[in-house]
């Protein structure tokens, strides 16, 4: 700032008292509003102007008294005369004004009369008379760029932010200013914009005056401009030249290596230099700096998201994750204090300052940095709760605010395998640095900025999966390690990826099946070895479903001895950036065995774009339900290869791996035909998952039992198989999306290639079989299930039993089961993943009476004649939970009492207790003689 507040305060006194006699609205204003914004140290006419035109409702056209597009609207009215009118005159002129020029404030005077609206903040107006103005004047520090910030996920200016910098980076790299230059380039001027409108620069608005009053029309010397900049702002002020331009004398030194690489002179046109401008003219006082990384996603294609697994978050979603992880302790304790009412008080909260200032925060997969961005938010709105607490008003007048913080960016570490988002990551914690450092200001009513920065974040370009941890943050010294890693799955790693996994796992023979995320949780398990230090991540729901858990959670419960402190189950984490990413996510929280809370935090959500319910509990499963009626809270269920019950064996159906050139909707089978009918014996209707619950036709050239006169006399088939023989060798594409590999043919399907008839896996039902698809919608209550008969064969996306009756169908459809199924399962998103070796093989089967099952089969007939009454309708339809019949709800309902009664005579109240119970079934029928000998002795009924 110009001036500090003390002066402010002082000339604005002397303002007050030399206009305490203005009355008269139409003579006095202009001078009025020029000499309040003197008091402030701006000339009003570089911001605001009188009398602006605006175009009202219907034909008529109004003018506003004074306008500063995007910032304040004042209405005038001469000494004595209501306010009241005022405002709704004010709100009058909204509808006539463009979006990007509607103000946040509104000042309404009458000269001895102020009412202050600030349109974001959801407060009363500050109103204040005429010589209460030096008390008042902090109110008004937006005209220096200062103000408070209500940060909200997807806010529009944040979309348009990310727009602008993407139009921007485009235009440079369309011009052959390309690579990491470019990125360093972009940081800069998002620097240099931010503190344009901020503060950092001042006055206010020397970098746009800079480009729009120095800089041609033609954008030729845009460029060397800028070069000169950069290197201005990279020198101490004593050490600049003495002839410097005037215009770039009075930008402040920044230091904190932000401008010290020397970087290339950027070619500007017109053009570039027309964006350039839409840039400074654009409010980035208005933006978050958590918003920089969608900045930078703005600019990458969709395909290169996928690749670096980037999935940049908004900040309610972070602090589902900060809050249970330390924010919410800390502030817990920090009420405690300042309840307290004894001489120790003072003395107790200066130490939780020192607490807060010696945290210190790891995000190894920082990116653009949110997490640490808003982490070190949160921790100085706590500091500046405490200082208040220390300080109360009344007692300021002498402090030195710039001694009072103490909690700094330097706190704060970060790994990123890129370096432009490593960059942002910098930048952005010092903006954030910077809009704390207001916040304090205005609180403490002194000027108060880190500049030259001196204290710097500790951001390290590398691969998080190669790079030593400790060797950037002991562990001992580390509170908190948080974030959210790729989330890329098994089946889309790269070689290179898989192997990293891999290597990290250790899990000997085929190396596991554990998504990329897993990597970074086993790292951080090896890092936190025995210090206190405390993990948050977020992560794809599949490592706490399906194959995956048994294969991470005993290396994090037994290996690097942690447990579960809280977490969120499923729910679905949205971006704020353009190309919105939506991916379905879990949040897991790991603290050191001896060290976890007494209590652990469960979030739920019924909707999973919904807010959770919060529970408590004693132990936390990795399926994340209550463990603490298990003996063994680490109990993961494993896959086997057969029914841990005894129960017919599930298998999958065929599985061609023929690129689609065996398969046939409706339409191609029937032109086909018409063309080829010696085929028409070896076309066999083919249903996979979708199929079946949509009702869809579809076939398949089934070969198996052709001769070769046979397939001689047909040129058509033979022409198909050749098709397949070229696709399993990688020499055709895939004809269309069929049940095969999702990436291109692998070492199988190169291995099938000389017999193109023969499936990869080759399944021809000779009876009815019940059929299980592979995905379901997680909305459906139940799992629609029945039976399908030959000439039909399965495809791999259906899971089907040969010698399936009705207790089988009974039991597998009933929300015992589907529970199960929910909990246990893997998911594709959120929906369900039935897998064979979890779900059906591992199942805990009831052991009943031969009339019980009696009793089961004749509740299954009953869904199945409901189901037969609605002839025509598909299952996905029957099984739709908005539109499910009555009478079919009452069936299955009648059939899940039945079934619940099998495992215990008192009624479950939610799936979760089912699964709960199923999992103390599961643990007794995996290892019965260690779990009865550990189990608590039953304790004596009270009278």
């Amino acid at each position: 700032m110009r001036f500090s507040w003390g002066e402010i305060r002082a000339r604005a006194a002397t303002f007050a008292d030399e206009w305490k006699d203005a009355s008269y609205e139409k003579g006095e204003t202009h001078s009025f509003y020029n000499d309040l914004f003197e008091v402030f140290g701006v000339k009003r006419r570089k911001v605001a102007s009188f009398e602006e035109p605006v175009k009202l409702l219907g034909a008529k056209r109004g003018f506003i008294d004074l306008f500063w597009k995007g910032v304040l609207l004042v209405e005038q009215k001469s000494k004595g005369r209501s306010l009241l009118p005022a405002k709704t005159q004010a709100l009058d002129y909204f509808p006539g004004l463009k979006d990007d020029d509607l103000p946040r404030y509104i000042l309404l005077s009458d000269f001895q009369s102020f009412e202050l609206h600030d349109l974001e903040e959801d407060a009363p107006p500050i109103k204040f008379k005429l010589h209460e103005l030096p008390s008042h004047v902090e109110a008004f520090a937006f005209i220096l760029g200062v103000q408070r910030r209500t940060f909200k996920d997807q806010d529009p200016v944040n979309i348009k932010a990310s727009e602008i910098m993407g139009e921007l980076h485009d235009a440079l790299k369309a011009s052959g200013y390309t690579g990491e230059d470019l990125e360093r380039y972009l940081v800069r001027l998002l620097f240099c914009l931010f503190a344009d409108d901020t503060g950092i620069f001042e006055p206010r608005d020397i970098f746009s005056e800079l480009i729009r009053d120095r800089t041609r029309d033609d954008g030729s010397d845009v460029g060397p401009w800028i070069q000169t900049l950069f290197e201005v702002l990279n020198t101490p002020e004593k050490q600049r030249q003495t002839k410097l331009d005037a215009d770039l004398k009075q930008f402040s030194y920044i230091n904190g290596d932000l401008f010290a690489a020397r970087l290339p002179v950027a070619a500007f046109d017109k053009d570039m230099r027309e964006k350039l401008l839409v840039a400074c003219d654009f409010k980035w006082d208005a933006i978050s700096p958590a918003i920089f990384g969608s900045l930078f996603q703005s600019v990458m294609n969709a395909k290169e998201r996928r690749a670096a697994g980037a999935h940049y978050t908004t900040e309610k979603n972070i602090l589902k994750l900060i809050q249970p992880l330390f924010l919410d302790e800390l502030w817990a304790d920090f009420e405690r204090l300042r309840q307290r009412r004894d001489t120790s008080k003072n003395k107790l909260l200066r130490e939780f300052q020192d607490r807060l200032a010696g945290l210190r925060f790891l995000d190894p997969a920082c990116g653009c940095g949110n997490f640490l961005i808003i982490a070190y938010r949160e921790l100085r709105v706590l500091e500046t709760e405490v200082l208040k607490a220390l300080n109360p008003k009344g007692q300021r007048q002498l402090l030195d605010v710039a001694l009072l913080s103490k909690v700094d960016v330097n706190q704060f570490y970060g790994i990123e395998i890129g370096e432009f988002p490593a960059r942002i990551a910098e930048v952005a914690l010092w903006m954030m640095d910077h809009i704390m450092n207001v916040r304090l200001s205005l609180e403490f009513g002194q000027a108060y900025a880190r500049i030259p920065l001196v204290a710097s974040p500790h951001i390290r370009h590398g691969d998080a999966l190669e790079v030593d941890w400790a060797a950037l943050l002991s562990p001992a010294e580390c509170s908190y390690v948080l974030g959210n890693p790729p989330f890329i799955g098994a089946k889309y790693q790269t070689d290179e990826q898989r192997g990293q996994v891999r290597r990290i796992a250790a899990l000997g023979g085929s190396g596991g099946t554990l998504d990329f995320v897993a990597a970074w949780f086993l790292k951080a398990g090896a890092y936190v070895g025995k210090s206190t230090a405390t993990i948050g991540f977020v992560a794809t729901n599949s490592i706490t479903q399906g194959e995956q858990v048994a294969q991470l959670w005993p290396l994090l419960f037994d290996r690097y001895k942690l447990e579960v402190a809280f977490a969120h189950r499923t729910f679905a984490w949205g971006s704020d950036a353009r190309g919105v990413a939506h991916v379905h996510v879990v949040i897991i929280g790991l603290a050191k065995a001896g060290h976890e809370p007494k209590t652990k935090r469960l979030f739920s959500y019924s909707d999973i774009n919904g807010d959770p319910i919060e529970s408590g509990h004693q132990a936390l499963s990795p399926y994340l339900f209550d463990a603490s009626g298990l003996s063994n809270r680490h109990l993961v269920i494993e896959e086997t290869s057969k029914s841990l019950c005894d129960m017919p064996k599930m298998i999958i159906g065929s599985k061609p791996i023929d690129g689609g050139y065996l398969i046939f909707d409706d339409a191609e089978r029937d032109d086909f035909l018409s063309k080829e009918p010696s085929a028409k014996r070896f076309m066999r209707p083919f249903i996979g998952g979708v199929e079946y619950l949509h009702s869809r036709g579809r076939s398949i050239l089934a070969l198996q039992d052709a001769t070769p006169s046979e397939l001689r006399n047909m040129p058509l088939v033979i022409k198909r198989l050749k098709e397949v023989r070229e696709y399993r060798r990688g020499e055709r594409p895939a004809k269309k999306k069929a049940d095969t590999e999702p990436k291109p043919p692998g070492i199988s399907a190169r291995k099938l290639a000389d017999t193109p008839a023969q499936f990869h896996v080759t399944v021809l039902p000779v009876a009815p079989f019940l059929a299980v698809p592979e995905n379901s919608s997680e909305t459906r209550q139940y799992l629609p299930i029945g039976w399908l008969e030959p000439p039909i064969i399965p495809s791999n996306k259906l899971r089907f039993i040969k010698d399936a009756d009705l207790w089988h169908f009974g039991i597998l459809t009933s929300r015992m089961h589907v529970a199960w199924l929910r909990y246990v399962g893997g998911k594709i998103k959120s929906d369900f993943q039935y897998s064979i070796g979890i779900v059906y093989n591992a199942f805990p089967w009831p052991t009943v009476a031969e009339n019980q099952q009696t009793k089961i089969r004749t509740l299954a007939k009953a869904i199945i004649d409901n189901r037969n009454k609605f002839e025509g309708c598909t299952l996905a339809e029957l099984y739709d939970s908005t539109i499910m019949k009555p009478q079919l709800l009452k069936a299955h309902q009648a059939l899940d009492v039945a079934v619940d009664r099998l495992y215990r005579g008192t009624a479950f109240t939610s799936d979760r207790e089912r699964v709960e119970h199923l999992f103390g079934v599961y643990e007794r029928m995996t290892a019965p003689l260690e779990v009865i000998a550990a189990a608590p002795k039953p304790r004596p009924r009270q009278r």
